[in-house]
Formats: structure tokens, C-alpha cells, sequence
């Protein structure tokens, strides 16, 4: 595949053509279609229906997926690519396509069966939205130990739990479930369920009212003797912890690219306004305090962006990323929350007032240090890998 530099920004990043284009489609349809709704689905709490139609049509909810599912068969990077572009714009609005490829459709194209495949990724690509759901009231960084529990009836599994959190729990028609089928065996009775939401006896429960990425929704989920099918157990049982693991290191991407948007579109808008903004005789760029800042905050976001393009990169040719996304998502959310706060500290007090996109960047910033695994997490993480 030839590559050529990228010419329409100073980016270190090496793209191939065809990445390019997909990129300035994403980017332009974030700009004209994102970019005018982010302030009513703001404040609705919604994403819009019409904006999750558009998803579909232009094949952002299936990037990876095999043509014979209806997906794009596109690489990792390109999901990259992707968030990062909408997370410019909104990071509530990229959030939901990052889950659906790296969260719910990886796992199912790796570790499902033909038949499961051919059921879920199919309707996952066209027109329903899928969610994650390993988290539970009283197992966060602990995932492990989770009190949701599946038992083997007849031909089906029966769940009983509760799980939190959960992203995309509003909309999905479609949940990868993680549950224990022996809690004596610890991290080895966890197994994968694929739960659709019509089965009888499961329920979305309370939805949280969050400080950013507030058009994304978050919710519990209720099991109340939820009978799932034999034939939907992702992967073989009691290796829900492989599943776990090697989505959530998948997902740490999409995270990252998350966090590299949320910097570069703040820092864009900062720096549009320090060229406006005019005191003591000149705009606030002409001044070098300014333009340190500004340097240093391009910097660091350049320096995330490659470092999570090099995760994307390294999953995309088959190596085990543990450690390179573990070091993405967490320099990448330290990023975010350094360059959004100096982005909003340079509109002043318009800054503080939600007149100006700053203070919702500055917001969404936080949940990277959050979710799919804390920044102590991913410190432990690296801290194994790297004495292993």
C-alpha cells in the first residue's frame, strides 16, 4: 500500500491514501452534522436518532467487521481515526461509535461463532447499537469480582445481576454480558454471554446524570433470571477473563483516540480565540506567554496522537498491545485534562460560561482518566508488563 505524509495539517503521522480520505469524510461529516447538533443533544442528555442513522449509512458502527457482515473490513487504526475525528466535535457523539467497534463488535468477530456472527454482527452493522457490560456496583478496577451470576438450565444459561455504567445501555439492542458460572473458581468460572435486550427478565435501570460526555448514555442493567441461549456463550466457558481482557486492551485504543480529539479540539478553538481576542493593543497570540502555552499543549497532544496511532498500529499487525495501549490511554487522558484546562484558562472568564465549546471539553476530558480501566490501573498494567 503506497503512504504519503499528511498535507493537510503538520501531523507527523504517516496515513496511507486511503486513510486520508477516510479521515477528511469523517472530519467533514463531523463538522457539518455533529458539530450543529451538540448543543441540544447536550442539553437533552440524547445523541440524536437521526445522527445514529447517519452512523450506520456511512459504515462507522461496523469499521472492522468482514464485508460478509455488512461491515467495512477496515483496520483498527481506521477506528482510530474515526473517534478521533468525531471527538473533535463531541466526544459523547464518538463515544458511542468507539464502543460499538471496539467493545462489542471485536469481541463477537473474535471469539463468537460462525453462527454468532452471522445473527449479531449483521444487525450490529445495519441498524442496532450494542453495549459492554462488565462492571457491577461493587467491582470497578475489580472486574473480576463480579456478583452477576449465570446457571446452566437445560439448554439455556439463566443470569441474575446487575451490571453499571454501562455505556450505550439507553440505546443498544445488543449487550456483551459477563458473568460467573462458578464463583469458586474465581477469574476462571467468568464467561461471556451475548444478551439481547427483548429477552424476558432483562431490564435498563437508572441512567446517570454525569458531569461530561452527558449526551452518551450511562445506565445500569438489570438480569432477573434472564434465560440466554447455550449457543450464545461468546468464547468457551469460564474464559470470559481472555474475552475481557484482550477487548478491553482493544478498546483502550478507541479511548485514547478519544482523548486526542478532545485535546486537539480545544486547543483548536483556543487558538482561534487567542487571534481575536485583543488586550493592551494586540491580540492575545502576539503575546509569547501565550504562544508558549499554546506550543507546549501542541506538543503534548502530538506526542499522545502518536502514541495512540502506534497502539492502533501494533494491534492492526497483530501484536499484543497490553502494554502500548495501557501507555496510550493514560498519557492520552493526562493530555486531555492538561490541554483543556490551558485551553479554557486562555478565553478568560468566557472560558467558565458554557457561551464557548472550552468548559465542555474541558469536562469530557475527565472520564478518560475513568473508564475502561483508571489511570492507577493502567500504571499497573505497564508496571507488569514491563517486569515481567
Amino acid at each position: 500500500m503506497s503512504t504519503t505524509t499528511e498535507t493537510s495539517r503538520p501531523a507527523l503521522t504517516i496515513l496511507s491514501e486511503d486513510e486520508i480520505a477516510f479521515r477528511d469524510a469523517v472530519a467533514g461529516f463531523a463538522t457539518d452534522e455533529v458539530k450543529p447538533r451538540v448543543q441540544q443533544m447536550e442539553k437533552a442528555g440524547k445523541i440524536d436518532p437521526a445522527l445514529i442513522r447517519q452512523y450506520f449509512e456511512m459504515g462507522l458502527m461496523g469499521i472492522e467487521v468482514p464485508e460478509q457482515y455488512g461491515g467495512s473490513a477496515g483496520s483498527c487504526t481506521m477506528v482510530a481515526i474515526a473517534v478521533e475525528e468525531i471527538s473533535k466535535v463531541d466526544a459523547a457523539a464518538a463515544i458511542l461509535v468507539d464502543v460499538q467497534n471496539t467493545l462489542v463488535n471485536y469481541p463477537i468477530s473474535r471469539y463468537g461463532s460462525d453462527a454468532l456472527k452471522a445473527k449479531y454482527l449483521t444487525r450490529l452493522t445495519s441498524d442496532t447499537i450494542g453495549a459492554y457490560a462488565l462492571s457491577e456496583p461493587g467491582s470497578g478496577s475489580d472486574a473480576f469480582g463480579m456478583v452477576t451470576r449465570a446457571e446452566k438450565k437445560g439448554d439455556a444459561w439463566v443470569l441474575n445481576g446487575r451490571k453499571m455504567w454501562i455505556t450505550n445501555g439507553a440505546e443498544a439492542g445488543i449487550f456483551v454480558v459477563f458473568a460467573t458460572v462458578d464463583a469458586s473458581k474465581g477469574y476462571k468460572g467468568i464467561t461471556a454471554f451475548v444478551v439481547e435486550r427483548e429477552f424476558a427478565g432483562f431490564s435498563v435501570g437508572k441512567k446517570e446524570d454525569k458531569l461530561g460526555i452527558r449526551a452518551s448514555s450511562t445506565t445500569e442493567l438489570i438480569f432477573d433470571n434472564v434465560e440466554v441461549p447455550a449457543e450464545n456463550v461468546l468464547g468457551p466457558v469460564g474464559q470470559g477473563y481472555k474475552v475481557a481482557i484482550e477487548t478491553l486492551n482493544h478498546g483502550r485504543i478507541g479511548i485514547g483516540a478519544q482523548m486526542i480529539g478532545v485535546a486537539q479540539g480545544a486547543l483548536a478553538a483556543a487558538t482561534a480565540y487567542v487571534k481575536e481576542r485583543h488586550q493592551f493593543g494586540k491580540s492575545l497570540s502576539e503575546f509569547q506567554g501565550i504562544q508558549f502555552q499554546l506550543a507546549q499543549a501542541r506538543t503534548e497532544a502530538e506526542a499522545a496522537r502518536l502514541m495512540v496511532y502506534n497502539a492502533a498500529r501494533l494491534t492492526d499487525a497483530g501484536h499484543d498491545i497490553a502494554m502500548e495501549g495501557a501507555m496510550a490511554k493514560l498519557f492520552s487522558s493526562q493530555v486531555a485534562e492538561r490541554v483543556t484546562s490551558v485551553s479554557l484558562e486562555l478565553f478568560g472568564g468566557y472560558g467558565y460560561t458554557t457561551d464557548y465549546p472550552a468548559e465542555k471539553f474541558y469536562r469530557d476530558a475527565k472520564i478518560g482518566a475513568i473508564y475502561e480501566g483508571t489511570s492507577n490501573m493502567q500504571l499497573n498494567t505497564i508496571a507488569k508488563a514491563m517486569l515481567k
